[in-house]
């Protein structure tokens, strides 16, 4: 089930939300509402659109239709070249459901630390493909530490 949270005006916005081409919207809603936790904001089913919320994180999905923006062929796996870096409040929570699931990962969990001068942030992260094949990498923020050595 995907709830809808119904949008209030223009500050709801994102100033960047990636609007991802999919084979299915039932399907995709199936995974990003069922399995990830997105929201609804608001839908289009005459449409095949709907635009989800995660968070501060958001997507707009749209079915993949004749009068669909093209760049190039639409092949599995979309995405290519790509990443999404979404930030959730807890990664076991959304791990436990993918693995309840039977989803298959990517990479699994692990935590990294990456350098930003004489810091490092790290976090705890997992990715996995969505049915389209968009990689998503779940992140949860751990905080920073100086660099050493």
């Amino acid at each position: 089930t995907c709830l809808v949270t119904p949008a209030s005006g223009r500050e709801f916005w994102a100033v960047l939300v990636p609007e991802l081409a999919v084979q299915s919207l039932d399907r995709a809603l199936a995974f990003y509402c069922g399995l990830c936790g997105f929201h609804q904001r608001f839908s289009r089913p005459e449409d095949g659109f709907a635009y989800l919320e995660l968070g501060q994180a958001q997507i707009m999905l749209e079915e993949i239709v004749a009068e669909t923006w093209r760049t190039g062929a639409l092949d599995h796996p979309l995405g290519r070249g790509m990443n999404l870096q979404i930030e959730v409040d807890d990664l076991g929570q959304l791990e436990a459901r993918l693995e309840t699931a039977d989803w298959p990962l990517f990479e699994a969990v692990e935590t990294v630390w990456y350098r930003d001068g004489d810091i490092e942030h790290g976090q705890r992260q997992v990715l996995v493909q969505d049915p389209d094949g968009y990689l998503l990498r779940f992140i949860q923020p751990l905080g920073e530490r100086t660099v050493t050595g």
